[in-house]
């Protein structure tokens, strides 16, 4: 019968190389999963806040409906509720460049500390 060699420092250090790729691994996934988390997070808050703008501003468009009694009032109701929507789109927009941004940054982060590790 063989006798069990004993490992050979060539065996360790590919042991040792696969246990630290096996943590980078883990490290990356983790990561990754941290990320998608937070943008599943950020979407719900961001159509949860588009819901209630939207919501709100269907209400201030009914009750200036209702207070409309002239076709002036009709055209000056439009105008301002026109108004009040392009605010919103605006702020919409800028809101979600911001969010781009710091998306990428924290993708760019992420990517950057996985490729020195």
């Amino acid at each position: 019968m063989t006798e069990p060699t004993q490992p050979t420092e060539s065996t360790a250090s590919v042991a040792e190389h696969l246990t630290e790729s096996g943590k980078l691994a883990l490290d990356l996934f983790s990561g990754a999963r941290r990320l998608i988390g937070d943008e599943i997070a950020f979407a719900r808050d961001e159509i949860l806040d588009r819901v209630q703008t939207e919501t709100q501003l269907f209400n201030e468009f009914l009750s200036k409906m209702a207070e409309a009694h002239s076709v002036n009032d009709i055209r000056t109701m439009y105008e301002v509720c026109g108004q009040h929507q392009i605010d919103f789109l605006q702020r919409d927009c800028e809101r979600l460049f911001r969010h781009a941004r710091r998306s990428i940054e924290a993708t760019s982060k992420f990517l950057g500390n996985a490729s020195k590790s």
